[in-house]
């Protein structure tokens, strides 16, 4: 946690927060000017620094990670970058379509995606709901158009125009619950709304944001909204990836297996509206499945 500071200069006191780490071996200082006196609300003062110093430290190694991916794709031949989209692919339609539901095992979902073999004795629409995710996905990665809400529009109508036809695309007029959750969902009148100062808000931020604090809030922002009927998870995480692609950074591939700490961080985020309880569960994960990028 950082310190408070006191200098004296002309007989005059100076209060500042201050908190030093390692960064490369090397010690790096961040300091915060308070003023003449500690204010009252030091506490929340010294989180939200703490805050700013974990995202710098966050962001110099996303940014390591992003520059090593380059370097190892650019050395890679065709043929092996190709498959290592395809592994990426079939691994994240099981996990993303896995948390919500499908009964189909890795093993099935490599056969399915990747040999054309249908599996015997599972749901149609996890069949169905897997080949579209698939096939959204490639699409996502050579989407020409920035985010919008025709592309959150597109995309979900693209996952599920074969297995849900009558909510693909649209946005939902009713009431929904997410099972377990304490968190209220938005009504269906605030929906089309939020939704559009969602849009407003990521076309202001983008160029300030740093792509994969962006990638989260868009999740986070995205499935908070949940505009709609079902499917919400899914739309927003290749929303998230679309962000990161177009930035060039790495994709996230959210395991079957973490899924518990990723709903208590969502969940915890959206009962207490603060969105650095998401954001650092997303980048420990963030960099734990890309830190072989680093040199």
């Amino acid at each position: 946690m950082p310190s408070i500071r006191e200098r004296e200069t002309k007989g005059r006191k100076y209060y500042y927060l201050v908190h030093s780490y390692r960064v490369d071996g090397k010690v790096a200082k961040r300091e915060r000017y308070l003023g003449t006196e500690v204010p009252e609300d030091i506490e929340r003062i010294k989180a939200e620094f703490m805050d700013e110093v974990k995202r710098e430290r966050w962001f110099n190694d996303f940014d390591r990670i992003k520059v090593g991916y380059a370097e190892q794709r650019d050395s890679m031949p065709e043929t092996a970058r190709t498959k290592e989209v395809e592994t990426f692919a079939t691994r994240f339609t099981y996990n993303t379509n896995r948390i919500e539901g499908s009964r189909l095992t890795l093993r099935e979902m490599a056969e399915l995606l990747e040999k054309g073999v249908t599996p015997g004795g599972r749901p149609i629409d996890d069949v169905k709901e897997a080949e579209a995710h698939r096939d959204a996905f490639y699409e996502m990665l050579e989407y020409g158009k920035d985010l919008s809400m025709q592309t959150v529009l597109y995309f979900h109508k693209r996952v599920f125009e074969g297995s849900k036809g009558d909510i693909a695309g649209k946005l939902r007029e009713h009431p929904v619950m997410i099972s377990g959750s304490k968190f209220v969902l938005p009504l269906p009148v605030e929906v089309y709304p939020l939704l559009t100062e969602f849009i407003k808000w990521y076309r202001k931020a983008k160029s300030k944001v740093h792509p994969v604090e962006m990638a989260a809030l868009v999740h986070l922002r995205l499935v908070t909204i949940h505009p709609f009927t079902d499917g919400n998870g899914r739309v927003s995480r290749l929303m998230m990836n679309l962000v990161l692609a177009k930035a060039g950074y790495p994709m996230l591939d959210i395991p079957y297996e973490k899924r518990g700490g990723y709903y208590r961080a969502l969940e915890r985020s959206q009962t207490r509206e603060e969105e650095t309880i998401f954001l650092h569960w997303f980048f420990r994960r963030y960099m734990a499945q890309n830190k072989r990028y680093i040199a």
